[in-house]
Formats: structure tokens, sequence, C-alpha cells
């Protein structure tokens, strides 16, 4: 039987402060300069190098208010602010490489789905169908407040209104123009065919649309679909839509049981379980010597900030902790934000002290220290026994922890037949999944699909096997 292999992208976000907090401050961190194209492009370049299958940018709408009741320290310690948009990032970045894919965050709160399904669909064309979308529903009341609410819609309301969002988007991804559309007949001066073009109606209880999808079809149609969310809202969504789950665990068996209840949601959907690829966040710091691990770990402690950890964590929860004494036994009740957080702050820290214990890193993200077979053991042990298939590679000190990953562990997982050693061809969902290009016809957004799309796939899937060299 042979092993599953890792899969792998790395985690950022485009501002200075992302998931392991006050590393800015650390001498060798470059993260200050988000906003010049260098670092993007640069970035792209070495995780193409080290054969990473995305480029994961999260985003947020809103910012940290929640901690102290102001931005403060939000500010001081630039907590996920100042925060600039991902999506125009990726032309640069796709120009400068060939086979990362990138995973970008959107919030259907701030989006029209006939503006977006164009902009996604243009970043699909120009990247050669590398394009995954995270949907997100938001979390916090600021982000509301700022889009002109009155407040954050309740938990699972917001779901309802993304289940709306797609049941748009799909339509005019999948329905509006049918493969064979385009001619770019020149002689006959038709560039595409209007028989083969559709109006999209959509009548749902949150949009209303009715035109033609002003893009024509990119290579994936419809991007890769990733989304986080635990919560049983959040599952039963991930079941019906999700492509990529990113998830929390803090051990191998906390995953194994998130991967057991979102792969049955899968199939309550009508979908194989294995339709959906399952990542952990996690923090890694690896050495040449586990003692070369050991004393960059520590050095890192010296620049991180638990307190700047916390407050982020504040924003996740609903919670202002620094409303509590350091031995204050903390009063969780409902939470509107995100719940799972809500969830691993109860099991987790009964204190403000013990929570600030946990982000010593600056983040609550599992870490890994130790010599490349010490990292890849665990990586291995999460994998196999945490029943996941891959991780979101946070970064501390960047771009350092990414080119300490690719020279040190990455070469360690190639020798164990755990890492790819060559990218394939192909798009980012045939990167993942060996399955072609599109959707496979269990999934909701093939229903829009027009006659002959399913077997159109299926005989672009069977040429593609066979012109692939066997692996």
């Amino acid at each position: 039987m042979s092993r599953k292999r890792i899969l792998l992208n790395a985690f950022n976000m485009n501002c200075v402060g992302h998931i392991n907090h006050g590393m800015w401050t650390h001498p060798r961190d470059t993260s200050v300069n988000y906003n010049t194209l260098q670092y993007w492009t640069g970035l792209a370049q070495l995780l193409e190098r080290g054969l990473f299958d995305g480029l994961f940018i999260a985003d947020i709408i809103g910012c940290y208010d929640i901690y102290q009741g102001g931005v403060d320290l939000t500010l001081r310690e630039s907590i996920q602010l100042p925060v600039n948009d991902p999506w125009l990032l990726v032309s640069a970045m796709a120009a400068v490489t060939g086979h990362l894919g990138f995973g970008l965050t959107a919030n259907v709160h701030a989006e029209s789905p006939y503006t977006f399904a164009r902009k996604a669909a243009t970043l699909d064309q120009l990247s050669g169908g590398r394009l995954g979308w995270n949907i997100v529903t938001g979390y916090l009341d600021s982000g509301a407040r700022g889009l002109g609410y009155a407040g954050l819609p309740e938990h699972d309301a917001r779901y309802d209104r993304a289940d709306d969002f797609l049941a748009a988007v799909y339509k005019l991804w999948e329905g509006s123009w049918e493969d064979g559309a385009v001619l770019r007949d020149r002689e006959r001066r038709i560039y595409a065919d209007p028989a083969r073009v559709h109006a999209v109606r959509h009548e749902g209880p949150y949009y209303r649309l009715d035109g033609y999808a002003m893009s024509e079809p990119s290579p994936q149609r419809t991007p890769v679909l990733f989304q986080a969310g635990s919560s049983g809202r959040g599952q039963a969504f991930a079941g019906r839509h999700a492509e990529g789950i990113f998830i929390g665990a803090n051990s191998p068996q906390a995953a194994r049981a998130t991967s057991a209840r979102l792969r049955q949601a899968a199939a309550d959907a009508g979908r194989d379980p294995q339709d959906v690829k399952i990542f952990v966040g996690i923090s890694v710091v690896p050495g040449r010597t586990a003692s070369e691990a050991r004393d960059k770990y520590e050095e890192y402690q010296r620049y991180a900030s638990a307190e700047a950890g916390l407050a982020h964590f504040c924003a996740s929860t609903g919670i202002d902790f620094a409303r509590y004494g350091l031995d204050e036994l903390i009063a969780y009740g409902e939470s509107n934000a995100i719940q799972s957080a809500a969830q691993f702050a109860r099991s987790n820290g009964r204190t403000r002290r013990e929570l600030l214990q946990r982000f010593k890193l600056g983040s609550r993200y599992t870490t890994l220290v130790g010599d490349a077979g010490q990292v890849a053991d665990e990586l291995e042990r999460w994998v196999d026994e945490g029943d996941i298939d891959g991780f979101n590679l946070t970064r501390i000190v960047v771009p350092e922890s990414f080119e300490d990953f690719i020279d040190i562990v990455v070469p360690e997982l190639q020798s164990r037949g755990r890492y790819r050693t060559g990218y394939e061809p192909g798009t980012l969902r045939h990167q993942l999944f060996g399955a072609g290009d599109r959707l496979p016809a269990r999934h909701e957004a093939a229903r829009w699909r027009h006659a002959g799309a399913a077997a159109a796939d299926a005989q672009t899937a069977a040429a593609r096997s066979q012109a692939e060299p066997s692996h």
C-alpha cells in the first residue's frame, strides 16, 4: 500500500504580523516589505523551488479591536493591521512561476457574485488554472460595521448567505458559457457562438442576478474551493462545497476526530469522502541538528509577543481576556465569532496566564522543533494518525522559515517518498486530486452544467492520463 503524499501550502497574509506575532522585530525578518512586489515575487519563486502545492493567503475585513477595548496593541504590534488586498498580488507571482497554486481569501459579505465571478475567472485564466478561493463569511464585528452593516450577522445565517452566494457564482462559472462556445473564427468573424452562451437568472434569499457571465470559461471554470470552519454548520457547508479544508488541531488524535466528521459531511452531501483534502496549520523550526533547532527556537521566542497572540485570539473568540487577572478563571459564554476558537479556549485556557503560555511564540499553533528526521517523523505521524492530507506552514521569520523547511525538511520527506520530487503538468485542481481540471460531476456546482460538459471533462482527463508518464 502506497503512503499518502504530503500536501503543503505556505500560509501567509498581505500584512506584517500574521500568525506568529512580534516576529517582525527579528533582525532577519522581512515582513515589513509586504507592500512591495519584490517581496511577493521572491516568495513565490522560493516556494516553487520547494515544490509547494500552493501559497495560501489569508485575509480579514476589519480589525482586531476586542483586546483592551481598542486597537492600540493591534497597531503597535501590527497584528494583521495594516492589511492589503491579497487578490492584487497574484498576477505578478503567476508571471514568475509556472506551477505554484494560489489560494486567496474572499468574504462573501464584501463581494457581489456577478463581479466576483469575473475577478476569479480572470485570475484563473492569467495563472493558467492555478487559482483557489478560500470562502469566508467573516467573524469581526468591526468588519461588518465597516461594510455598512449594523453588526455581524448571526453565525449560522452567515453560512446561509454563503450558500446563496455560491449558487449564484456556480451558475456563472459552470452554466453561462458552454464548452466550445469560444470559436475565435477569424474567417467567419465569430469569436463566440451566441447559441452556446446563456443568461444566468438567480433568485435567492440574499442575491438576485440576471445576466451573462462576463468572462469566458477559465481552465478550472470554478477555482479550487477552500474553506475553514469546524462548527456544525461550518462542517455541513464544507461537506457540500469545499475541496480543501483548513482545521485547527493540537494533536493527531484531535485532527482525526475532526477529519472523520468532515469526510462524513462530504459523504452526506453525495460526495466521495476523499473529495476533500484536509490541512492542519503548523509551525516548524528545523535545524541541521536538533541542538541547532532548539537554539533557533529559543532565539525566536526572544522576539515573539505572547500578548499580541492573545489579542489576536480575543478577536477569534469575541472575549476580551485583558479584563481578567492573570490567574482569574475566565467565564466563557456563547460566541458569534469563530466557534472552534471559543471551544479551543475553553479546553486549553482556564486563565489568562495559561493562554499566554500557549502563545509563547506569538501563536497558538503546534510548533515542531528538531532536525530533519525528527520533523519528518512528526509530519508523517500527523498525516497517518490524524487522517489529514497536508499542512498550512506558517511563517515565523520571513523568508527564513520557508527557506529552512525547503533546504532541511523537504529532502528528508522526498527520501521517504512522502513529498513530490517535481511538478506534473496541469491546473491546481489536477495537482491536488490528479483527476482533471474541473470539479467532479458529484459536486454541487456540476448541476448547473450543460449537457455534454461531464463527458467532455472525462474525455480531457482520459487524454491527460494517457499522455502523462506513470508515477
